[in-house]
């Protein structure tokens, strides 16, 4: 039974989500077409980041869908002043002249607005919605691909998938899963190779500020190592995987004292699992496990079940204590994880 997006998203159980979106029919449109139709999704994500009160976290295109994983920061947007959501709304959708041409985000146009509580109101609300951001991330590029085509229809199935994340170690399994989905379809031999998708993203980031040598650093969990981590994502549109706030960020990220080089050091061993069925677990990587209150094999077993491609489910946690406590906080009895996946 198809159930009220309203009732999926509750940010008072997390605010973290994965989005899957799949092409009508599952064909590859998003391969096709003269345009590179994944490159316009990775740069819309970008601008529709800067848009919402929405954090994008990690997310991949490929021919026939697209996993977005998202954070949704509701008191970002109630802080915004009346002014900044009418501005933040024109760019999303640009006052239009008599021939409905866009034109500029005048005074004139931002003072009619603000003359409209209810409408202030309204577009708020929305630009915190995570219906609106996937919205305004699939129909633009819906109606752009007809109109190269010169034909109507749909391009995108009609809904998406959303998938509640409900702890550290899930939120870190399913940005390996998404970052990760090139390799495991074979279309890259190691996951900062795969195009579009987050980690090369964030690597090529770190790269262009020189700073290589700082990222294989913070693979360790040393105070050294975390000092040396300072700034990698700083500048960078995604959230960043290491919350700093604590140290010298006013950005929030993912997880606290988890470094970006120890998350690259995580999917590097995850990536050798996929192409090998198996891999060596270095002083470093049993540490981090350690760090997460978990093991090799529980994370193996969870990746593995996430890979088979059925996301059957909607809600997604590491922790049976925190499926039971989202369980009591809905209202239910017994709250299934994402694709059978073991849950310590």
């Amino acid at each position: 039974m198809t159930i009220a997006r309203a009732h999926l998203i509750d940010t008072s159980v997390t605010r973290w989500y994965h989005c899957v979106t799949r092409c009508v029919r599952r064909a590859f449109l998003l391969g096709e077409g003269a345009d590179d139709r994944k490159l316009w999704i990775e740069n819309r994500l970008q601008e529709l980041a800067q848009i919402f009160a929405v954090a994008v976290g990690g997310f991949s295109v490929l021919d026939n869908h697209l996993h977005v994983l998202v954070r949704l920061d509701p008191e970002v947007a109630e802080g915004w002043s009346d002014e900044e959501v009418v501005r933040r709304w024109g760019r999303l959708f640009p006052p239009r002249d008599g021939t409905r041409q866009p034109i500029p985000v005048g005074d004139a146009w931002v003072h009619g607005r603000l003359q409209d509580a209810a409408w202030i109101a309204t577009a708020r609300q929305r630009l915190q919605s995570l219906s609106w951001f996937m919205k305004c991330l699939k129909e633009p590029l819906s109606r752009m691909a007809n109109r190269h085509e010169g034909t109507r229809g749909v391009f995108f199935e009609g809904r998406f998938k959303s998938v509640a994340i409900l702890d550290t170690e899930a939120l870190l399994a399913t940005c390996a899963y998404i970052d990760l989905n090139p390799v495991a379809a074979g279309i890259a031999l190691v996951p900062e190779a795969g195009d579009h998708t987050s980690i090369k993203q964030r690597v090529e980031h770190v790269a262009a500020q020189d700073r290589v040598d700082d990222l294989k650093a913070a693979e360790r969990g040393t105070i050294a190592a975390v000092a040396q981590s300072s700034g990698l994502e700083e500048s960078l549109w995604l959230c960043p995987i290491e919350d700093r706030r604590r140290f010298d960020s006013t950005r929030e990220g993912m997880v606290e004292g988890f470094t970006l080089g120890n998350y690259l050091l995580l999917v590097e061993y995850t990536g050798r699992l996929f192409r090998n069925g198996k891999a060596s677990i270095s002083r470093d990587l049993a540490e981090l496990f350690v760090r997460l209150g978990s093991d090799a094999e529980s994370w193996q077993a969870r990746l593995f079940k996430l890979s088979e491609g059925r996301l059957l489910g909607r809600f997604f946690a590491a922790s049976r204590h925190r499926l039971r406590e989202v369980a009591e906080h809905l209202g239910v009895r017994h709250l299934a994880n994402l694709a059978c996946c073991p849950a310590r």
